[in-house]
């Protein structure tokens, strides 16, 4: 097996050492970062998640920063979701789109203030794009990658692991809603979010030598919860629905397409650059569009897309795919043609193993 060979270009976490420690087996790079992505296996990690709590480097969930008087006006260029009414505490899932409407990310958006807004980003280079907005429109705002980790808590033990560091009063929190906590001295704000279905928390470490203390100090709380490290789990996002920027979705590709019109408040969400053109998929509706699908026999690794086939025609893609254990099926997120996405709909798909008979989905598992 290839190694990758360290430089400053690919950049280690606050996590890392604790990462490594846990006997990490396999990583990819997201946002120039090591993302852990699998630890025992990809099967037995599904399983503990859904069992236990476990404890997530995404650090690669890198921030970009918006602080000064224009920051609100420059959020909203970015985003068709109206956020007028988003308050300080509040969390967003926002689809960042360009000028044609396409998806430049989904990231999570945090209000601080007014005029300071952080985005939990998805793997791009997005820094760059809000950066030549701000330029180009000469806002009076401030633009940049605050030295800022999430760690994230995930699992159906993650209250009471996350009490036991942070009190109780973290188990408060309501649904992508935010609060400062305190650990060793250090004020951090943990969100109840994160990228599972199991539920959980993250926590925006925001001092890089405090992130070897607070992994140590989340797993001697969580000895008798049989707390582990782990990671996004392919099996278990596919099961729930949660698209990966990248895979299931890019620039290519509109929020209606991907699933999102419900985030996006095109009418009012005046200042969106993508506004106009949003206004008119809005209208017209959707070609293609994400849909879960279970396939059946067996099937290897989704590591490209896999044509969808109907009459003999190329009918859309499978852009993620798994084997469910809990469903006891081939579990896949497909971008399909509008002629043919209505669940019940049988469809071919051409894996590498060969073609296998696909059926679309009602809604996705969990």
């Amino acid at each position: 097996m290839a190694l990758i060979s360290p430089s400053r270009r690919l950049r280690r976490t606050p996590f890392s050492e604790g990462v490594e420690r846990a006997g990490v087996s396999a990583y990819t790079i997201y946002n120039h970062m090591l993302l852990p992505t699998v630890f025992e296996s990809v099967e037995a990690d599904y399983r503990h998640l859904k069992d236990h709590v476990q404890v997530w480097d995404v650090a690669v969930e890198r921030q970009v920063e918006l602080r000064g008087p224009d920051a609100a006006r420059l959020m909203q260029m970015l985003t068709p979701r109206d956020l007028r009414g988003m308050l300080p505490g509040q969390c967003y899932y926002v689809p960042i789109v360009d000028e044609t409407g396409g998806m430049l990310n989904d990231p999570v958006a945090l209000k601080l203030t007014e005029d300071h807004w952080w985005i939990s980003i998805a793997d791009s280079d997005l820094l760059f794009w809000v950066k030549g907005l701000a330029y180009g429109y000469r806002l009076d705002v401030m633009v940049d990658e605050p030295d800022v980790s999430p760690l994230a808590v995930q699992g159906p033990k993650a209250d009471q692991l996350m009490a036991r560091v942070f009190g109780e009063d973290v188990t408060k929190l309501r649904f992508f809603r935010y609060g400062w906590f305190d650990f060793e001295g250090h004020s951090m704000i943990v969100a109840r979010s994160g990228y599972s279905k199991q539920g959980g928390f993250e926590i925006y470490m925001n001092d890089w030598d405090t992130g070897m203390p607070l992994w140590d100090a989340l797993f001697k709380a969580g000895e008798d919860l049989n707390v582990r490290a782990g990671c996004p789990n392919g099996i278990e996002r596919v099961e729930g629905g949660l698209l990966s920027y990248g895979n299931d979705m890019n620039r290519d590709n509109t929020p209606h397409e991907c699933g999102l019109g419900r985030f996006c408040s095109t009418q009012t969400a005046i200042g969106c650059v993508g506004r106009d053109a949003l206004l008119r998929v809005a209208k017209e509706g959707p070609a293609k569009q994400v849909r879960p699908i279970a396939i059946e026999g067996e099937i290897g690794r989704c590591d490209r897309a896999w044509p969808i086939y109907a009459g003999g025609k190329l009918r859309g893609h499978v852009t993620s795919a798994a084997y469910s254990p809990d469903f006891e099926t081939n579990v896949a997120i497909g971008m399909v043609r509008m002629t043919h996405w209505d669940a019940g709909t049988v469809l071919e798909v051409e894996t590498p193993d060969g073609m296998r008979k696909a059926t679309v989905q009602d809604e996705f598992w969990i």
